[in-house]
């Protein structure tokens, strides 16, 4: 009964998204106030639904209910608890239904916090949303049911795939998903401002904090994704520029231009036009990504296996959506006027290369991405673009960014200087210089290291540059200090942190290049050398687990005579799925990581292992959370929040803005 009323309440929530699609609308469009007052009741009521169908779902998964044939599938009843419930999003079912949970979220959000809009614009914006979500519960009804029951249930499930059955994938999708679908919202604002012809501060001001809710959840989804990658896969690697995992970045960079191009729209209303074009851009690419993930085209551990129909589906969604509001801000475009001028040399100038910049990064990863789809369905052929194409084309156009974030920080608005602002980051340029040079002394090549981990060491100093200006330009004791730096808008404090997460992670990623890697072979009592550490293969332990058999490897890491840590590798066998994954073997010492894989043992008795001195890698996922974290402080400021945006009306008067 439970599941049967998850899949009505299913059924119920595409008739409320519906009404709230359409009569919100059309009361915004002939300035009926009770129409339009709909939308918020018809938003909360819509993601109450679907939040019902949902936990019948994940109900269905926890009690292994072998009657659904999405349990059979994708569960088994000795499978641990923990993996029943990340099982539930582990399959395309259950996905999609996750994605219409968050889609519903976020329109139930803005309904909650948006009293301070315009009665207009907000029952435009939620039906916009109700529009999106309405499709998509179609889509499931129609080609993807997850309450599908058989007439014979079955005693046992099929289990869960095993490259799933990670504490990773408990956090990773609903993350990513936060921020993949949560750029929907940007997108309805986009088109309800097109509708409403409320292209202006409103706009941008209301715009702002849900970009970043999307931006924050979307920035720590793909490094737990990568995290995840890395420590499970087996491979040693956090980034293999996979489509799938291409298809999370591109709204990821759409997502960060339009933050930083939300900022001159609101304080000057220029950049409209591209301010909304970024909008629809960053959730269409959201779009594509759903669509790639599910119409069979790509061939990913990420992809989920779908037959033509469901690929045909979303592929009229992503037509109607994106074309439908593009067609409106074709129509749009022509009646804009001309925001606030601004200086080429200024901190408008500055972000708007900064979004030149950021947009042909994007655009160069989604021809690196679709270019071999289109190649083999125009001609056959099968090519692969990988790594050494994306190193030559969005590095050299990434790293002039980094080297742009000080400087811009330090600009003035409308009109700067730029001699000065450099001037004012030459602390910065100094530690960069000088890191880059220790690192030379102390480690040598290769220079691309030696560089970056400079201009690493350059963004984390020059983020902090303005701040610490503005605090100690008052002059006074150390603590007049401080207390003007506790003065100071949050916005302006999580911005700098942001920016800084961001020299975190590229000094991360400058350090993989002084890695090391030894492949050998080894037998209990073998001992191996990876970097500054000795490796020993103690004994190699049969273990059980709930739903799997391993064989452990228990290895001691020494550094000279003194042992640092055990760490146990593994190779697991699942006998439900008859598959086989590897668990790593890993231990962060420091900043750095010893990373150690084993295959199946030989009738010698012996392994192949895999092992690697991996120096501050933890920092390219510390420098993440550190950006999330300077997002976080960004939104808990006051000037922020959605609760007093009504100051936004007031277009004309003036209002202090923090330094972005």
């Amino acid at each position: 009964m439970i599941v049967e009323t998850g899949h009505f309440a299913l059924v119920l929530a595409l008739a409320v998204a519906l009404v709230g699609s359409v009569v919100p609308l059309w009361g915004s469009l002939v300035s009926d106030r009770r129409l339009m007052a709909l939308a918020p009741p018809a938003a909360i009521m819509g993601f109450a639904l679907v939040a019902t169908s949902y936990a019948a779902l994940t109900y269905a998964h926890v009690v292994s209910d072998f009657s659904l044939a999405n349990v059979i599938e994708n569960s088994h009843s000795l499978k641990p608890f923990v993996y029943k419930i990340s099982g539930v999003w582990g399959n395309h079912e259950g996905s999609i239904l996750l994605w219409v949970l968050v889609l519903s979220l976020f329109g139930a959000l803005v309904a909650l916090f948006s009293a301070s809009m315009p009665e207009d614009f907000r029952a435009a914006v939620l039906s916009v949303q109700s529009w999106i979500g309405a499709a998509f519960i179609l889509f499931i009804l129609l080609t993807s049911n997850p309450f599908a029951r058989l007439v014979e249930a079955p005693m046992e499930g099929r289990d869960l795939n095993p490259i799933l059955q990670d504490p990773g994938l408990a956090i990773h999708p609903p993350l990513l998903y936060l921020g993949y679908v949560g750029l929907s919202i940007t997108y309805s604002f986009a088109a309800g401002a097109l509708i409403c012809g409320r292209i202006d501060s409103v706009f941008a001001r209301f715009v702002r904090p849900w970009t970043l809710v999307a931006w924050i959840a979307l920035t720590l989804g793909i490094a737990m994704g990568s995290y995840w990658a890395y420590y499970t896969l087996g491979w040693g690697g956090f980034w293999f520029w996979d489509p799938v995992e291409n298809a999370s970045l591109m709204p990821w960079l759409a997502a960060t231009a339009l933050l930083h191009c939300t900022a001159v729209m609101e304080r000057r209303e220029a950049l409209k036009i591209w301010t909304i074009f970024l909008a629809i851009l960053a959730f269409s690419l959201s779009l594509l990504g759903t669509f790639l993930v599910r119409s069979g085209v790509l061939t990913s551990v990420h992809a989920f296996a779908s037959d033509p129909t469901r690929g045909i589906f979303i592929l009229a969604i992503l037509i109607i959506f994106i074309g439908g509001s593009l067609a409106l801000f074709a129509l749009r475009a022509g009646t804009l006027k001309q925001g606030g001028l601004f200086a080429p040399i200024s901190r408008e100038g500055a972000l708007v290369v900064n979004n030149l910049l950021l947009t042909t990064c994007c655009a160069t990863v989604l021809v690196g991405t679709l270019y071999p789809l289109a190649l083999e369905s125009l001609t056959g052929e099968k090519i692969s673009v990988g790594a050494p194409f994306f190193n030559l084309t969005f590095v050299p156009l990434f790293v002039p960014l980094f080297l742009l974030v000080p400087i811009g920080q330090n600009l003035a608005w409308k009109r700067g200087d730029l001699l000065g602002a450099v001037q004012r980051i030459r602390v910065a340029v100094a530690v960069g210089l000088g890191v880059a040079l220790v690192a030379e002394w102390l480690r040598g090549g290769p220079a691309v290291s030696v560089v970056l981990v400079g201009v690493a060491a350059y963004v984390i100093v020059g983020s902090f540059a303005e701040i610490g200006r503005r605090a100690a330009g008052g002059g006074g004791s150390l603590g007049e200090a401080g207390r003007r730096l506790l003065a100071l808008p949050r916005q302006a404090l999580g911005t700098a942190f942001a920016h800084a997460g961001l020299g975190v992670t590229l000094l991360g990623l400058a350090a993989t290049g002084w890695g090391v890697e030894t492949i050998t072979t080894m037998k209990p009592g073998d001992t191996a050398e990876v970097g500054p550490y000795r490796v020993t293969l103690e004994s190699l332990e049969p273990r059980n687990g709930p739903n799997y058999t391993e064989l452990v490897g228990r290895t001691m890491v020494r550094e000279g005579d003194v042992q640092r840590a055990v760490i146990e590798p593994s190779t697991r066998f699942y006998s439900v799925r008859r598959m086989a994954r590897t668990e790593a073997g890993i231990v962060t010492l420091g900043l750095g990581q010893v990373y150690m894989n084993i295959a199946d043992p030989k009738d010698s008795g012996t392994v192949d292992a895999r092992i690697y001195w991996k120096p501050l890698v933890s920092l390219i996922w510390i420098g993440a959370l550190v950006m999330a974290f300077g997002g976080g402080l960004s939104l808990s400021d006051l000037s922020f929040r959605i609760g007093v945006a009504r100051r936004a009306r007031r277009v004309a008067a003036p209002h202090p803005q923090p330094a972005e």
